[in-house]
């Protein structure tokens, strides 16, 4: 943004000269920064030094006397140096660094991510409409990095902040799949924040269905009837407290060979949960609307296959229910069957997520899948264990695990390996009523004992189960992500499908 004199006044006892911003009428140009290995020595990128020469190194000189090499993931206004461009903003990519697969993440990668959102928001808070990023020599990232720090949810406000438009310095199809990629997961973050008035399990389908217009994906949203005759007994006891009626949506695309087996993704749905009849503290239940994130991250990497045209056959099953304490309310100490026969006691109905899993696991088997994953923010539990770090991912395949991981590592959403021995197994099934029990008689091990339990529920030699409760939410540890609803991991999801 140029700074000009709108006409000279003339010098009057007490009163300043007046100036306007005289906003530039072309894009910005945001170009990325490396720190060099000795102190306050930095690099450009090969966009940032082309530009640089063309203004005779106007660039490095003004950001080499304006105060300290940028760090990683900071920015800096360094102003018009051409009149064929807007204004640049320098952002920071810190010094490169050497992969340790004891983080299991890509550093650098991380690092243009974050560069990304800096210059996105260096945009958004000069008012700025528009810019043309620099790809830092990896436009995928970048392009995840700048959608992920664009967005923001704000459906309900009606004084909503504009947005800038982003474009590539160097259009190319990297840039555009990472906005896809990026949007996937903002997708995500939309369902996550809705308020649960506004995303009941009807009006979750109606805009899924909307989302996915236009798309080669087969859409079915069944009914009560429909779980009824499939005898779901242990999804609708979750239903039955609640005045709005559950949905079960059975989504395929088919991007694979005609005779492939496909991969089944299911997520959970609970679109808000108090806890039933074992209601939850009143803090922070307004939280409990983003219960539904598995269904949200499995509903977006859908998206994202059939964007990307990935040659796979993709099944996504997502229960929708409610979980309120009606005067039809589920019990503790009820005994329901689910679909595969199995009884199950439901000591507490705020362990409600495994129990609508356990019918949609059930019909999963029905595809004869080449694999099986299910995605719920299932445990408190996990979120002791692992915090915001990591998913937590339970797997009957170490083949199929290390796909996941290594996508975890190139997208920089990680994930960790959580054990799930027969030991866990044993704990769900002392129950005094039943088959199964809904939670361990015995304490600790809460996330373990909720996948032993879901295990019971798929006959699939290749079934990953995440646990994303402790990473539902972002409130700093993700720094290109805003606070709120976090969308993990709906990229690593979807590499693992470009992958596995």
């Amino acid at each position: 943004m140029r700074l000009s004199c709108l006409k000279s006044f003339g010098r009057v006892a007490g009163r300043r000269s007046v100036y306007t911003a005289a906003p530039s009428e072309q894009p910005a140009v945001i170009i990325g920064v490396r720190q060099g290995d000795k102190d306050e020595s930095f690099s450009l990128t090969s966009s940032g030094e082309k530009l640089n020469e063309l203004v005779g190194g106007e660039i490095a000189s003004r950001l080499s006397q304006s105060g300290k090499a940028l760090k990683e993931g900071s920015s800096r206004l360094v102003g018009v140096v051409h009149p064929d461009h807007g204004p640049v903003i320098a952002v920071g990519l810190g010094k490169h660094k050497e992969l340790n697969p004891e983080e299991g993440i890509d550093t650098n990668r991380e690092a243009v991510r974050m560069a990304a959102a800096a210059g996105v928001k260096t945009l958004a808070e000069l008012g700025l409409p528009s810019g043309k990023m620099d790809t830092f020599e990896d436009a995928e990232v970048a392009g995840e990095g700048a959608a992920l720090a664009n967005w923001t949810f704000q459906t309900f406000k009606a004084d909503k902040k504009p947005k800038p438009t982003v474009l590539s310095l160097d259009e190319s199809f990297d840039w555009e799949r990472g906005l896809k990629l990026g949007n996937a997961q903002n997708l995500a973050r939309e369902l996550m924040e809705y308020p649960a008035n506004h995303l009941t399990p009807i009006l979750f389908a109606n805009k899924v269905c909307e989302e996915l217009q236009g798309l080669p994906i087969d859409i079915k949203v069944r009914d009560e009837k429909w779980a009824e005759e499939m005898k779901m007994g242990s999804f609708m006891s979750v239903a039955r407290g609640s005045y709005e009626p559950l949905r079960f949506l059975e989504m395929t695309y088919s991007g694979g060979e005609k005779d492939a087996a496909p991969i089944v993704f299911v997520g959970k749905g609970v679109t808000f949960d108090t806890g039933g009849i074992s209601i939850k503290p009143s803090a922070k239940m307004d939280k409990m609307r983003a219960d539904m994130g598995g269904a949200a991250t499995v509903t977006a990497s859908l998206k994202a296959a059939a964007e990307l045209g990935l040659p796979v056959n993709l099944v996504v099953l997502i229960p929708l229910t409610e979980n309120m304490p009606g005067g039809k309310a589920t019990k503790p100490g009820d005994v329901v069957t689910a679909m595969n026969g199995k009884t199950i006691q439901i000591d507490n109905t705020d362990a409600e997520g495994r129990l609508i899993l356990a019918d949609a696991l059930s019909y999963a088997d029905s595809f004869n899948p080449r694999l099986v994953l299910d995605v719920a923010t299932l445990t408190g539990a996990i979120s002791v264990a692992l915090g915001t770090g990591a998913t937590g991912v339970f797997a009957s395949s170490s083949k199929d695990f290390d796909v996941l991981a290594a996508a975890g590592v190139h997208s920089g959403d990680r994930v960790w390996r959580m054990p799930l021995w027969d030991h866990y197994a044993k704990l769900m099934k002392k129950s005094p009523l039943a088959d199964l029990n809904n939670i361990s008689l015995t304490p600790g091990g809460g996330s373990c004992t909720a996948a032993a339990f879901l295990r019971q529920f798929t006959n699939s030699k290749n079934w990953l189960h995440l646990d994303i409760a402790g990473v539902m939410e972002n409130e700093g540890a993700v720094p290109y992500l805003g606070s709120g609803m976090s969308g993990r991991p709906t990229r690593t999801m979807v590499k693992f499908l470009q992958h596995i």
